[in-house]
């Protein structure tokens, strides 16, 4: 069932790929903000422009994609309300958007669905001070309902496989990582229930001379999530020892911190590799 987003994260996301994305999701979830376009058609089926990867297979009708969001929004409130433990993964500094109302989509109208008209949408190219505010703003109305959750942040050591920038696809990753990285880092030294684990770095270290990635230099190996969740357990007092590769096929897995310690698995979907239709 995760080729229909279940069991992969806490709710049916999609990819949440920036922090604009996550922060428009909870202000939708709690009736302060509309989104524009929120169904796309492609081939007489319709779907959810914001998590157009979890029925990849499309509905029936806008009706019922409108009726399934609904479903999702009310899952988004339910756990924003009971979590412990926030767990976030900083992953892209573009985006796309509905210039004329700022919403934000996971990926490019016309790639999984919808058309693309450049008179409705626009390339976003996120900086440092908004997506640090926009966290800020995300952890301050998270602590509005649930005063005691912490949270845990990460960036993606997945690469960019094309870019809507006009760099070379090596220059926008390294400019798009840079950022992430430094605005976890910010956001760790000003806030006490914010926390970083660095499989970024443990993934792309120099060290590691790229043997955590598959041969095409994009996908992370079973190794590398086994390596990167050992240490994880370890910094958080889990004496189990390393994750069986053979169990870690999916390629990210995470785990709340120690007063938690519940084990979740993350298929990691990369829509961002469907901007190349763009880039030809």
């Amino acid at each position: 069932m995760s080729k229909y987003g279940f069991g992969i994260y806490s709710a049916r996301y999609g990819n949440i790929y920036t922090v604009r994305q996550l922060l428009q999701l909870i202000r939708e979830a709690r009736g302060q903000f509309s989104p524009a376009e929120a169904v796309w058609q492609k081939n007489g089926r319709f779907f959810d422009a914001f998590r157009p990867s979890v029925e990849p297979d499309g509905l029936d009708s806008a009706e019922d994609v409108i009726a399934h969001r609904q479903q999702h929004l009310a899952a988004v409130r339910t756990l924003v309300r009971r979590a412990d433990v926030f767990v976030f993964t900083f992953g892209l500094t573009e985006a796309w958007v509905h210039t004329a109302s700022d919403t934000v989509y996971p990926t490019a109208p016309g790639t999984l669905a919808g058309d693309f008209d450049p008179d409705v949408y626009s390339f976003r190219n996120f900086g440092f001070n908004s997506i640090y505010s926009d966290f800020v703003e995300v952890r301050r109305i998270l602590m509005q309902r649930n005063p005691d959750m912490r949270f845990l942040i990460t960036v993606s050591p997945v690469p960019l496989t094309a870019t809507a920038s006009g760099q070379h696809v090596e220059v926008a990753t390294t400019y798009s990582k840079a950022v992430l990285r430094a605005v976890c880092g910010a956001l760790y030294e000003e806030f006490d229930n914010i926390d970083y684990f660095p499989s970024y770095e443990i993934i792309t270290s120099q060290s590691a001379r790229g043997m955590y990635y598959e041969s095409n230099m994009r996908n992370v190996t079973p190794h590398g999530v086994s390596r990167a969740m050992s240490a994880f357990m370890h910094a958080h007092g889990d004496e189990a020892g390393p994750v069986d590769p053979d169990s870690a096929r999916k390629p990210a897995a995470t785990a709340a911190p120690e007063k938690r310690r519940k084990k979740t698995q993350e298929t990691l979907v990369c829509e961002d590799a469907l901007l190349e239709v763009f880039a030809r």
